[in-house]
Parts: C-alpha cells; structure tokens; sequence
C-alpha cells in the first residue's frame, strides 16, 4: 500500500455549538473530538497531516503543538473542496494516498480508515473511495447512487437532488480516500454553479467520471460516521462512545451493577473481575486493576488502583492517588496525591493530601493531612502499622513513625517516633454537680421572664 497522507477538514464556524471554545475541542469521555480522530489517524502512520482551520484556529494550533500536525488555513468557508485545496502546499510533492477526515466526526476507526484506503487500491483501481452509510433519517445528506452497491454512478448533494435521488437511503458521510495526483488535478476543475455557490469535494467523483474513470463507495454504520454540530449531538456521540465502552469492560470481565450509570474516560483502563456500583465517573488516567470493587456515587480522576483494593461509596480520588493492594477506601473519604500501602484503610470522612501511607495502617474517621500553608505543599509521612485517632490534623511536613498512635482529637505538628503514643488536645476537666446547678438557674431565669 502507498503512502498515507491525512486532511482533517476543521474550518466551520460551529456557530450552533454557541461556545468561545472550537468545536471540534469540545471533549468526549474527557478528550478532544479532534484527538479521538487524530490519534485513529496515527494508527496508520501517516507521511503527513494536515489540519485546515479556519475560525479560532489559534486553539486548534495550541492543542496540536508538537505533535507534528500541520494547520493550514481556509480564511473564508467556500465549501469541501475549497477547504481541501487548502491543504495543498503543506502535501507538496506528496504522491501517496490522501484521507479526507472531518474533525467534528470523531469516532471514525483506524479499522474503517483502513479498509477506505485498501478498496482504493484493489486491483479496478478507483479514482476514490466514499465512505457511505444509511441513517435511520436521511434528511439533508447528500446522496451516492449505485447500481451496485461498489462503483458510484452519480453522488448529489441534497439542495441540488431530484425528489427520486433524495428518497435514496445511501448516504455520503464526506470522508474520501483519493491519491494525491488525481486530488489536487480534479479540485482545479470543480466549480462552484450549485444551490449554495460552493466547490464541493464530491464533485471531484463526477469529474472523474466525465473522464471515464470510476470511483467507488464503501459502507459503515451511521453510528460511526455521527456528526457534531451542536450541543445536543455531542451528547448524543458521547451516550454513543460510553455505551460501547461499557460493553467492551463487561466483555473483559468487568461487573458493572448498572452499565448506564457508570461513565468512562477515553483512557480508563479496568481489569477482570472488577465490580462497579451504579453512579461512577472516572475522570482521565486511571486504571483499576483486577479484582478491584467501587461501590456507589464516587469520582475518581488520575489514580492508580491495586487488586483487591475497595473504593466508596462516596469517595473522590484526585490525580495522583495510589492505592495499594487490598487498601480500602470508605464513605466520603478523598485522596489526593498520595501513597496507600498495602492493605492500609482511611474508612470515614478524611482528607488525605500529598501524603505517604505505609502498609496495614488505619487512618480514623475525620482526620486530615494539613498539607497547604497557604503558599507551599507538604507531605506528611504515616509509618506501616500506626493507627491515627478519629478527628486529629496532622500539619505537614510531619512524620508518624512505624506502628505509632496518634490519640484521638490531636494536632499533631511535630515527628512522632516509631511505636510512641502521641495525644494532642487540651486537658479534660470535669466539675461534678455543674450541669445539674446549670439547668436549674437557667430554668429560673426563663421562669422569671
């Protein structure tokens, strides 16, 4: 197979998605629309990428910086085939296969680009390959006619369609495979003497019929080649892309309680035998390794979790939480940049922030890790074994030594050795009778009122 060179078409003014951000930047499962198609391209290994930008291309040029994506630019929307000519000179001297992308369909595979670029280089030789689907509601999409179901006879946009090729169900979804020599020689020939005055990138597919040549179609589902012009049909591609990925986790041995509820990360990794409760939202960077169980209503975001381990209901991992082997997480607990040994437990209402929990210790119900002064962070260090009394603070940078005791309500400030017991709290001074004598002027006092 030639060489591979891709275009992504991201010049629309995406005015329907009503945002200052770029539309094709609008994230699904945490993630650029732009890098879920960019990183399907990569799989190919492509000689070059262009993007063509128009509108805020400046936040399309920062999200690709170093990554070795060119941005060439379409300064006014004149159409596809305008848009494509635009990328021109950044494919200079390129004589490869060229794949046309739209960066508001983002959940086109490596798979289906694939097959695009093998039919194009069967043994018929087509000019171009189309990428062809059928949606349930054809409405506006432009139409491909074929006699049999592989070489294209005529494709029309739908403003210029007759009533008989707009009850066709064979959609064009705009994504093309073409070779660069015959690209740029037939965009040179398209005119712009249609319904809307723009050049069309599929008339390079009649022009070269004119010339005897024929192009061909390929078909996916309509799911795959799924557009993104408005808020509404982000949400729809979003619903789309969680759905399969929550049928690929059950299908690698994952429990998810109530799949529908449980919504994934475009890098969440989850290992076998996992179970997950109903209401989960896994932010970027985890994984979960396997035999992990996290019960209900928790948010977890750039952590690691060992097997065995057990999460919530109710609890917050922020990135850099890792959790050890069989360590345990309980209700309404966060963790934030910070080390569990094996099996140590944080089971109630705690923050623990850029700390350092060793094995097998137990972290009591309200305690924190003071680890912000206002200006700097701290870490604070708990030894394997030690036991840390429900409601203490302990102010970082501060250590606990292996197998110490923290007593319960204590301000901990200063290092506590290995072993030792630290108690922090005011003395308890008990008056007998008090209360007793308390109540009766009190009672006295309303009386006389």
């Amino acid at each position: 197979m030639s060489e591979v060179a891709v275009i992504v078409l991201a010049a629309g003014q995406g005015t329907r998605m009503k945002s200052d951000l770029h539309k094709v930047l609008h994230p699904i499962a945490g993630r650029p629309m732009l890098m879920h198609l960019l990183s399907s391209a990569a799989e190919l290994t492509p000689a070059r990428t262009v993007i063509v930008a128009g509108a805020r291309r400046e936040q399309i040029e920062a999200a690709v910086a170093g990554t070795g994506v060119q941005v060439a630019i379409q300064a006014e929307q004149l159409g596809t085939g305008h848009a494509v000519l635009q990328a021109a000179s950044a494919l200079k001297g390129f004589t490869g296969d060229v794949l046309i992308l739209y960066g508001d369909v983002p959940l086109v595979t490596t798979a289906t680009m694939q097959a695009m670029l093998a039919r194009l280089n069967e043994a018929d030789t087509p000019v171009a390959v189309v990428l062809g689907f059928r949606p349930a509601n054809p409405g506006a999409y432009g139409r491909i006619v074929t006699d049999d179901g592989r070489t294209i006879r005529k494709m029309v946009e739908y403003k210029d369609a007759t009533a008989d090729e707009r009850a066709l169900t064979l959609c064009n979804s705009g994504l093309m495979a073409v070779r660069a020599a015959d690209l740029f020689a037939l965009l040179a020939r398209v005119g712009n003497d249609n319904a809307a005055g723009e050049y069309y990138l599929p008339d390079i597919i009649m022009l070269a019929g004119s010339d005897g040549r024929d192009s061909a179609v390929i078909e996916t589902v309509a799911e795959e080649v799924a557009g993104v012009n408005s808020r509404a049909e982000l949400a729809i591609v979003e619903a789309d892309w969680q759905g399969r990925r929550r049928a690929a986790a059950m299908a690698g041995g994952a429990t998810l309680i109530a799949p529908e509820t449980v919504w994934f990360a475009w890098d969440t990794q989850i290992g076998r035998d996992v179970v997950i409760e109903p209401n989960i939202v896994f932010g970027p960077g985890v994984t979960v390794a396997d035999g992990v169980t996290i019960h209900a209503f928790c948010h977890i975001e750039g952590a690691t979790i060992a097997s065995g381990a057990e999460v919530g209901p109710y609890a917050r991992l922020r990135p850099g939480a890792v959790l050890g082997e069989k360590s345990k997480i309980g209700n309404f607990v966060e963790i934030k940049k910070s080390t569990l040994g094996k099996g140590a437990k944080v089971n109630h209402l705690s923050y623990i922030g850029d700390a350092e929990i060793g094995a097998a210790a137990n972290i009591g119900a309200g305690t924190i890790t003071c680890n912000y002064d206002g200006f700097f962070k701290s870490k604070t260090v708990i030894g394997a074994g030690a036991f840390i009394g429900s409601n203490s603070a302990l102010v970082a940078p501060v250590n606990i030594g292996a197998g110490a005791i923290v007593g319960a309500g204590s301000v901990i400030t200063r290092d506590v050795a290995p072993d030792a017991l630290a108690v922090a709290r005011g003395t308890q001074d008990a008056k007998p009778g008090w209360a007793t004598r308390f109540r009766a002027a009190m009672t006295a006092k309303k009386a006389a009122k």
